[in-house]
């Protein structure tokens, strides 16, 4: 919760200090103790920024920074020109395949691609956390303030600051920009984060919090809140301004047509007043709405429409002269094509001498009807349930925010209590585990109703082993679907979205489930379309029958009405998707008991690894790949039977074995229980060579490489309450000597054991370069690794392995809310606001699973019978 730092001391200067309740807190002093220059570890980096003074409810933990930080690290995107000249030569044909789309793409078509080599989104160091609730369109503001990315249109975001959008002070003191000026003495100030209570006072804080009801989960709006303490010995008269473009600082705000009006709305002996800047384009419309609470001893005032260029001197002036604004009424005339409106509106009031006082604003965006890239179908968003569907709801939005939001707040402290004061565990993971949630909503997130005339099923009913055409979980909870990554436009993608889902089925386990009828869906679905794949150079169908798709759509496209975005390889072939189907049906079973959900299912288990049958080639019990890269690590080849997807099929077999016996199905049991004693032997055999289990079995030369993941399908069935006695399929003393291993290796020989794990690392401690993915440190992957470790009794090193990636990100490269995929030892890093990352709470899991913490603990993997679960979600 970042809310307000009260100086230590100050001399009687006239000068008030305002504290921001979510990104400006004004210190009289830090311990900088910055001498310490490069040599120093990151992890001071918190120490360094903390006041004397936490002031009004901040709590100690969160992510901080100083305004006048500077990052002393600049890294590079991942881009064509990275990849190593082997691995050019290898992947010739590709590049000249992708180079072919690609300008078919963007300079015929005219549009975006779903994945870009040639203009990856470039580090920029400054975002806070962003505003809004999921699927309603996000506005992001950095750390010093400014709103600086936006994502209106479903999915699509745009990189723009728009220098007008700012708060500013009047009368007794005065102020510019986004950094604040009292009569023309600098502050010193502190950006103290810690979702979901984050930047802005934002509807997005509440969405975590179990007490709260589903209504307000997709709310596009947010609360600012300003305490404003007086140190002197005489009241002060203080106005606090928030100015607003029609617009987002696209292209599109200077199109034509955009008008503004002042507002009053009167509901439940509560008033609301403001401005509303309807946003008129031709395909979704929206409208911002600015707005204060009207009180008894506070002022609001207002500017309909004024100019945006230059310094905006007459605004200035009208705020500077009296403390508020001139208040017209009535709307302006719509814009004229190249010309940008905005507007303004102000909130004043009295602070008694040495006492405090706070303003408050809301933001609300209201476009409930939306269309993708496509235009073919209209989605209504979920928010208009409770809010209509005219485009009329900005002023509600609003009058329910500031009539709600100290309620909101004091849930979700009630919430984060138990992990905020647990001393047990540390600073860092209590900041990483709530603010990587800002990607459920700021990963071009969208939460639409279901259409009436809309069929889930794929064209097989229940009574044929599919699906009803509406699940009941869809049609109560809607349709959820969020992006691979920012960069990565592609939705649900389902190999990442494993990592992921701990989140989801952790928090919002309705959503979780609605996802997974989406894809159950989509997989006794196909479409024969022939298209060509760009690793391969072959033509072959779009999806296939009884098959996982690997994503649900581009937003750029008509996301569920065609799937498989992505056409790099062929993901029909992948080894991965149906297994990863199978873990996450059975985890969410055991997480929420819903026997219903189980039963739809269980045939769309069973089609999907009749499907996986045929990668056994041999008949051993044990499926081989294929000789490229077939599975997530779509860049990282592999032949025969590997640690990962070997892994992953015998926990899925096991899995198989556990729901066969809940449906009473005894033959299924008898036919994977055989697959899993083969199958168990075979991996074995083939990959175990004493202390980790190989890369593959190819027998090549890096055929040995220690792969940090290796442990994945034993991570699956412990966060399934699996994994020992009959529903085992790892021997214990391997996973806790191959963890060991990768430790030891992948972690502690990497980069002096401060960066995570490697992906790949050879048995002589160094990384494997083979690929251009397995000298990569995947940020969600570590942090599974790190819940496997803490799951086998491993908590120091499991502690100390996710350390290293929140450290990097988040306090030394500067990518705080756009943790990207992938990072390198040095350099480079590859797609920012990734989606994987949210598998951090498959960690909270693991200790929530695992025996008390002041309990004694052996190095080595002990097990004891698990605690009860802990209940998060709403």
């Amino acid at each position: 919760v970042t809310k307000n730092v009260t100086p230590k001391s100050k001399p009687d200067t006239g000068q008030v200090p305002v504290h921001k309740k979510s990104s400006l807190s004004f210190l009289s002093d830090y311990r900088l103790n910055m001498e310490s220059g490069d040599n120093s570890s990151t992890a001071e980096l918190m120490s360094r920024y903390l006041s004397s003074e936490l002031g009004y409810g901040v709590p100690k933990d969160g992510w901080r920074i100083c305004l006048a930080h500077e990052f002393k690290e600049k890294r590079k995107p991942f881009q064509a020109k990275d990849v190593s000249l082997s691995n050019i030569v290898e992947h010739i044909g590709l590049g000249v395949r992708y180079l072919k789309w690609w300008y078919k793409k963007t300079q015929i078509e005219k549009k975006a691609p779903f994945i870009d080599m040639f203009r990856a989104i470039p580090l920029r160091q400054i975002y806070g956390a962003p505003l809004g609730g999921i699927g309603g369109g996000t506005i992001t503001r950095g750390w010093r303030g400014e709103f600086c990315r936006w994502q209106l249109n479903p999915g699509m975001y745009h990189y723009k600051t728009v220098i007008a959008n700012q708060v500013g002070l009047g009368k007794d003191c005065l102020a510019s920009s986004n950094t604040l000026w009292y009569k023309l003495t600098v502050r010193k100030v502190q950006f103290n984060l810690l979702a979901p209570v984050l930047n802005c006072w934002s509807i997005t804080e509440l969405l975590h919090n179990p007490l709260h009801r589903q209504d307000l989960l997709s709310l596009p709006v947010a609360v600012f809140v300003w305490d404003i303490e007086n140190k002197n010995d005489y009241p002060l008269e203080v106005s606090i301004m928030l100015t607003m473009v029609n617009g987002s600082g696209h292209k599109d705000d200077k199109s034509g047509g955009h008008w503004n009006e002042p507002f009053h709305l009167e509901k439940e002996g509560e008033s609301v007043s403001g401005v509303l800047l309807h946003h008129c384009t031709t395909v979704n419309p929206y409208t911002l709405c600015m707005a204060a609470r009207e009180q008894s001893d506070r002022e609001i005032s207002h500017q309909t429409a004024f100019s945006p260029k230059g310094t905006c001197g007459a605004l200035w002036s009208d705020l500077i002269t009296d403390g508020r604004l001139d208040s017209p009424t009535g709307s302006n005339p719509p814009t004229q094509k190249g010309e940008k409106v905005a507007a303004a509106l102000a909130v004043g009031c009295s602070v008694p001498a040495q006492g405090h006082n706070d303003l408050e604003f809301s933001l609300a965006w209201d476009m409930p009807n939306i269309t993708f890239g496509s235009r073919e179908r209209e989605h209504v968003r979920r928010y208009t349930r409770f809010f209509g569907t005219k485009a009329d709801a900005a002023p509600s939005l609003s009058h329910y925010a500031l009539t709600h939001y100290r309620l909101w707040e004091r849930s979700i402290e009630e919430w984060q209590r138990p992990i905020l004061q647990d001393s047990s565990l540390p600073s860092w993971y209590k900041s990483a585990l709530f603010n990587e949630l800002y990607f459920v909503v700021d990963g071009g997130t969208v939460w639409t109703e279901l259409p009436e005339d809309s069929d889930v099923s794929g064209g097989l009913r229940s009574e044929d082993g599919g699906l009803p055409a509406q699940p009941a979980i869809i049609k109560e909870y809607g349709r959820f679907a969020y992006l691979e990554g920012q960069e990565y436009r592609m939705y649900n993608t389902y190999d990442v979205h494993f990592y992921a889902s701990f989140a989801l089925i952790m928090l919002w386990p309705k959503l979780a489930l609605s996802l997974q009828y989406d894809i159950a869906g989509s997989v006794v679905s196909c479409d024969p379309t022939e298209r060509l794949h760009l690793m391969s150079g072959r033509n072959s169908p779009v999806k296939v029958k009884n098959v996982v798709p690997h994503d649900i759509g581009d937003p750029d496209d008509e996301p569920w009405q065609r799937v498989n975005a992505y056409l790099i390889h062929d993901t029909a072939d992948w080894k991965d998707l149906n297994l990863k189907f199978v873990l996450q049906v059975y985890r969410d079973f055991h997480l929420t008991q819903d026997t219903q959900y189980l039963q739809d299912m269980w045939p769309i288990c069973q089609a999907v690894m009749e499907s996986e049958m045929k990668f056994d080639t041999d008949g051993d019990g044990l499926i081989e790949n294929s000789g490229y890269a077939d599975q997530t690590y779509d860049g990282w080849t592999a032949t025969g039977p590997s640690a990962y997807c070997g892994g992953l099929w015998l926990a899925s077999v096991c899995v198989m074995c556990k729901m066969a016996r809940l449906v009473n199905n005894e033959a299924a049991f008898q036919r994977f229980r055989d697959i899993l004693d083969r199958g168990s032997a075979a991996f074995d055999k083939l990959l175990w060579n004493g202390q980790y289990y190989n890369y593959d079995s190819s027998g090549q030369d890096l055929s040995n490489s220690v792969m940090s993941d290796q442990c994945a399908g034993q991570w699956f069935l412990r966060a399934s309450g699996l994994g020992d006695g009959q529903f085992q399929a790892f021997p214990k003393e391997k996973i806790c000597s191959a963890l060991k291993s990768v430790f030891d290796l992948n972690v502690m020989s990497f980069a002096g054991g401060q960066m995570g794990a490697v992906n790949g690392m050879r048995p002589e401690g160094v990384p494997d370069h083979s690929s251009v993915q397995s000298d990569e440190v995947w940020i969600g992957v570590v942090y599974g690794l790190a819940a496997i470790m803490i799951h086998e009794g491993m908590l120091e090193e499991g502690l100390r392995t996710a350390e290293g990636c929140y450290r990097t990100v988040w306090e030394r490269l500067g990518m705080a809310f756009q943790t990207p995929e992938a990072y390198c030892e040095k350099g480079i890093y590859r797609s920012l606001a990734y989606m994987r990352p949210l598998s951090i709470w498959a960690m909270q899991l693991a200790l929530d699973t695992s025996p008390p913490r002041d309990q004694p603990k052996k190095r080595g993997c002990p097990r004891t019978e698990a605690v009860e679960l802990k209940n998060y979600n709403i």
